[in-house]
């Protein structure tokens, strides 16, 4: 999240009046203040009595470098002409097509509870009293609710999540602006761009470690999205949006403030929230200024967000580079680098968008494989999604695994064949743990050894095995005894995703059957 001053201290309705509490100086040295001294938000009435009740109370450019890297990235949908206008009438005239894609995208309703469904019942009145508001300068984006979400790193990362209500409008703005900068950013910008994800960022980087760039300098900039500087961000706004207006009500956005989950109202000085759909676009407005930057230097990169990668020949070129674009971001943007995170490397030491690139010494391919971070990620997910005290069946336990397993190897697909020897371990991981989960529905000894027998276990081996030693279910899962029982071949009766095969299915090439060819006889035609 941004950063923000303490500004108000309110007490959520229902748990009592709202008090305001005399001034208390924040970490960031402001001041806390009645809530009556802020902007009242455009009230939207909806029919059901607590929704009444809330209102009354709430107030691509072409490449400057010798190669070009195909990225076969899929055509942009958003169909809106380059030359449209970026005025604050165009943004009213999108309103409607907006909320059909805040819709799309679902997500929960901001801190004022109106939830999609209660917007869609009112649309034609909604859209109707936004666009009047936004014509004549009374609209004021409601605040912003905190949530947090863990990071792979074991901490926390802060979203925002504003009102149905406010997304529209901030989808209807980024609709104007995209047309307006998309065409200007940097081909090597992948980030929440239309046309472009981590697998095109990936087959970049790829095509310039093949090229004999070898060592990477790993950027990472440290809490970006709340760092943003809004005197920079509106500057750089200003010089192709000329409508006052749309500026104005840009700069309101930025200035939404942020209700904490105690009730604590705070105000932004700097920094995008992110989880709205208009800092995306920002976010890309700023940093594009490094991507401009990089490329006058003749640098060869790949950037995902805040996720920088300047690809070089040498350590020694790479840490020259790291110590100048450094000085570049923190001095010109104004921003900071995470040197916790960054770091001048082999591309195969360093996770990039949870891949690492590594050069095969046999035959000089370069490789696509997992990261160590996304290896242990998964398999802790694994461990999340088999409990050993897993109380439901065992064919329930097996569809969840296998929801994740297909999205997780959707996105990892893109790896090359060295990624095999990871994905065939996972397999096993997981049936090793659906068997120590079936054991455990067995419960006593006796009863597993009956069910061995049962699946084809001799009745002497059946028990010796299972009463040998004590061993614990977990040991046992992993017994010969117990593999021959339940094999490979058992889980996939029972439906089981293997990741192996559908990285194998996936990487297979499509081969249409040939069409029937028929012998003309040219003397009879």
């Amino acid at each position: 999240m941004a950063r923000q001053k303490s500004e108000e201290r309110t007490v959520a309705k229902g748990r009592g009046n709202a008090v305001p509490t005399r001034p208390v100086e924040s970490g960031a040295g402001a001041k806390a203040f009645p809530v009556k001294e802020e902007a009242k938000q455009l009230r939207l009435m909806f029919e059901t009595a607590e929704e009444s009740a809330r209102a009354d109370a709430d107030g691509e450019a072409a490449r400057s470098r010798e190669r070009a890297v195909s990225l076969a990235a899929p055509k942009s949908n958003n169909k809106q002409p380059a030359n449209t206008p970026a005025t604050i009438g165009e943004v009213t005239k999108r309103l409607t097509e907006a909320f059909e894609q805040v819709a799309r995208n679902q997500g929960a309703p901001g801190p004022d509870g109106v939830t999609i469904t209660e917007v869609r019942k009112h649309l034609s009145e909604v859209v109707a009293r936004v666009g009047s508001a936004l014509q004549d300068g009374s609209y004021r984006p409601g605040e912003i609710r905190r949530v947090w979400i863990p990071k792979g790193d074991g901490g926390q990362r802060g979203l925002g999540i504003p009102n149905v209500v406010d997304r529209m409008v901030q989808q209807a703005v980024r609709r104007v602006l995209e047309p307006l900068y998309e065409p200007t950013f940097h081909a090597s910008s992948h980030g929440f761009r239309p046309g472009r994800s981590c697998h095109t960022a990936i087959a970049e980087a790829k095509a310039y470690v093949d090229d004999g760039y070898e060592w990477v300098v790993d950027l990472d900039l440290e809490k970006f999205f709340d760092r943003v500087n809004h005197q920079r961000l509106m500057s750089r706004l200003a010089q192709r949006v000329h409508d006052k207006p749309l500026l104005a009500l840009i700069g309101r956005m930025l200035k939404a403030k942020v209700t904490l989950e105690d009730g604590v109202v705070v105000r932004t000085e700097e920094g995008v929230p992110q989880g709205g759909p208009l800092s995306p676009l920002l976010s890309n407005v700023v940093l594009d200024e490094l991507d401009q930057e990089l490329s006058r230097r003749g640098h060869r990169f790949v950037r995902y967000a805040d996720d920088a990668n300047i690809y070089v020949r040498s350590e020694r070129a790479g840490r020259r580079v790291m110590a100048s674009v450094k000085s570049f971001i923190e001095q010109r943007l104004r921003l900071k680098v995470n040197e916790s995170k960054s770091a001048v490397a082999r591309p195969e030491e360093r996770h990039f968008l949870g891949f690492r690139l590594r050069r095969e010494p046999m035959d000089g391919s370069v490789e696509v494989l997992l990261s160590k971070r996304s290896q242990e990620r998964v398999g802790t997910r694994i461990v999340e999604l088999t409990p050993r005290n897993w109380g439901n069946s065992v064919d329930a336990c097996i569809a969840q695994v296998n929801a994740y397993l297909v999205g997780w190897v959707q996105f990892f697909g893109v790896c090359t064949e060295g990624a095999e020897r990871v994905l065939g371990n996972l397999d096993a991981h997981i049936r090793r743990r659906l068997r120590a989960i079936q054991l455990k529905h067995w419960k006593r000894r006796r009863t597993i050894v009956k069910q061995l027998i049962g699946l084809g276990i001799k009745q002497k081996t059946a028990w010796r095995s299972i009463y040998e030693g004590r061993k614990s279910l977990w040991a046992l899962s992993h017994t010969n005894v117990v593999n021959r029982a339940l094999p490979n071949s058992h889980w996939d009766a029972r439906g089981l995703v293997s990741a192996l095969s559908r990285f194998r299915a996936m990487r297979q090439p499509i081969i249409a059957p040939a069409q029937l060819t028929l012998r003309w006889d040219t003397a009879r035609s």
